[in-house]
């Protein structure tokens, strides 16, 4: 009978310690998740602005996501985009224009990682983006392809969204 609850107990032991580590690769990858819009108004119920959410799920080998301050502020090592990537492709006469707007040429996310360890890592991405109403604004359909890159500067895959209608720009 004693042998049966040391089994047992060598058992759980055994079972807890089986921990799986995922076995991502070291450039990030991620997946299309959803996208989100709410309107800002002013006292008057005019409207001022167009936030947007795109929300994407994320997979990196060695965790190394995000930028410090100092990192964003570096203009050599990120010269050419932050540290996420979001265009904005607007429907004009039946096409898909693909362009950067001047507000998401430098975007940045925070380190998902601060203890700077490597290990894999994993979960949900935010980017923001806003578009601004004048007096005249009609809406247009537009979409945006989204990508990150890793303090590596490893770049992930390129994810489009659905389409959602904003202020005209």
């Amino acid at each position: 009978m004693k042998w049966k609850i040391y089994l047992f107990f060598f058992s759980a032991v055994v079972l807890a310690s089986c921990v799986d580590i995922p076995d991502f690769d070291d450039t990030p990858k991620i997946y299309y998740n959803s996208i989100d819009q709410s309107t800002l108004t002013d006292s008057s119920g005019r409207k001022i602005q167009e936030n947007v959410i795109v929300s994407v799920d994320f997979e990196d080998g060695d965790g190394d996501l995000g930028a410090s301050d100092d990192e964003r502020s570096d203009s050599v090592k990120y010269r050419d985009w932050g540290n996420y990537e979001l265009v904005t492709s607007r429907l004009e006469g039946g096409q898909w224009v693909d362009r950067i707007l001047a507000l998401d040429k430098f975007k940045f996310f925070p380190m998902l990682k601060p203890d700077g360890k490597s290990g894999p890592i994993k979960g949900r991405l935010d980017l923001n983006t806003t578009f601004f109403y004048s007096g005249s604004s009609s809406l247009v359909w537009v979409k945006f392809k989204v990508r990150i890159r890793d303090r590596a500067l490893r770049v992930s895959n390129q994810v489009p969204t659905d389409s959602i209608q904003v202020p005209a720009f």
